[in-house]
């Protein structure tokens, strides 16, 4: 088992396939002057699936395909068929901004794929163009429905809260997940790859979900105990179809319940999201016991936390955080 210092184990792999995107959200990347890996720069598909095999015989089980938008890589179905035949290997989620899984989720659930994040931070069309520079909000909104309609369930919306942007909306997320089965969760705006007054003046503490759901009358209970792996406190509402979850990294960090590990689109392993530290998985392709020695040595270098508030409080920091962008790194 991939077991680091402070007893956590790892069975669950983050692998970005791009770092491009046909979005440019306000918290993930800025609007203009971003330089993109060329394709070569990418790990194949071969390599990823060689990768994951090994990946797989350390106690790997849960993946989850990111980006960047995943969907602007071609034959993405043909990469998940492949993983999902893989010997361990027992779940496959994607993570995606919408605007192409409409036409894809299809092929993508008879590929292997279990179930979708889609990430949908305002109902309103006006706003959705604000914070993601780019996109129609109705084309998410009908993604929503291919999925469902195509079986990838449960079907979990991210939500980045900003202060100032679209925490008036928080009462028609508490609704949406009220009448849908929907899972509607609330992530804090992180400081990745950027620490400038933007994330200082945008950022909102989770806390501010419970204040206003309490105000709208919602009865909410845990649905998930805090022990479990995973980054975010779950809860149900009385009466209701769906449930909330509240990913607060900044707040009330999640890393003593960490059980992940990232692959970068142009192969390199992060033990944190937050550090600097990275480990390049391509000197090892094509020799499995040096593949496993890397991921080895992954979660031997894995820090006990991130300090994200440190940073947001201008204290000092035991660690360098990252330069690169979430889009970087695999959101």
């Amino acid at each position: 088992m991939l077991r680091d210092r402070f007893g956590r184990v790892h069975d669950y792999l983050r692998i970005s396939v791009t770092d491009r995107c046909n979005l440019r959200c306000m918290y993930c990347m800025p609007e203009e002057g971003m330089a993109f890996a060329d394709s070569a720069e990418l790990l194949t598909y071969d390599e990823i699936e060689e990768v994951v095999s090994v990946a797989a015989e350390l106690g790997i089980r849960k993946l989850r395909i990111t980006g960047g938008e995943p969907l602007v890589r071609p034959g993405l179905d043909g990469l998940i068929r492949r993983l999902a035949s893989i010997p361990g290997i027992r779940d496959i989620a994607l993570t995606t901004n919408g605007l192409l899984l409409g036409r894809a989720a299809a092929s993508l659930k008879a590929a292997g794929l279990n179930r979708v994040n889609i990430s949908l931070d305002t109902l309103d069309p006006a706003r959705f163009r604000l914070i993601a520079r780019n996109g129609e909000l109705k084309r998410v909104l009908e993604s929503i429905e291919a999925a469902a309609d195509a079986g990838l369930t449960p079907i979990k919306l991210n939500c980045v809260l900003l202060r100032g942007i679209n925490e008036d909306e928080i009462p028609a997320f508490l609704r949406l997940a009220y009448e849908r089965p929907l899972h509607i969760r609330f992530i804090e705006y992180m400081p990745i790859g950027h620490d400038d007054e933007n994330w200082k003046n945008h950022y909102l503490p989770l806390g501010r979900v419970l204040e206003v759901a309490e105000a709208e009358g919602y009865r909410l209970f845990p649905i998930r105990e805090r022990t479990a792996s995973g980054p975010s406190d779950d809860y149900g509402l009385e009466g209701g179809a769906g449930s909330l979850g509240l990913i607060h990294p900044v707040s009330d960090q999640f890393c003593r319940r960490c059980n992940r590990l990232r692959l970068t689109a142009d192969g390199h392993l992060k033990p944190c999201l937050y550090w600097v530290d990275e480990l390049n998985v391509r000197p090892a392709i094509g020799d499995r016991e040096a593949l496993k020695a890397v991921f080895g040595r992954a979660v031997d270098i894995k820090p006990e936390n991130h300090e994200m508030a440190a940073k947001l409080f201008g204290g000092a920091q035991s660690h360098k955080p990252t330069e690169r962008r979430m889009s970087q790194i695999g959101g």
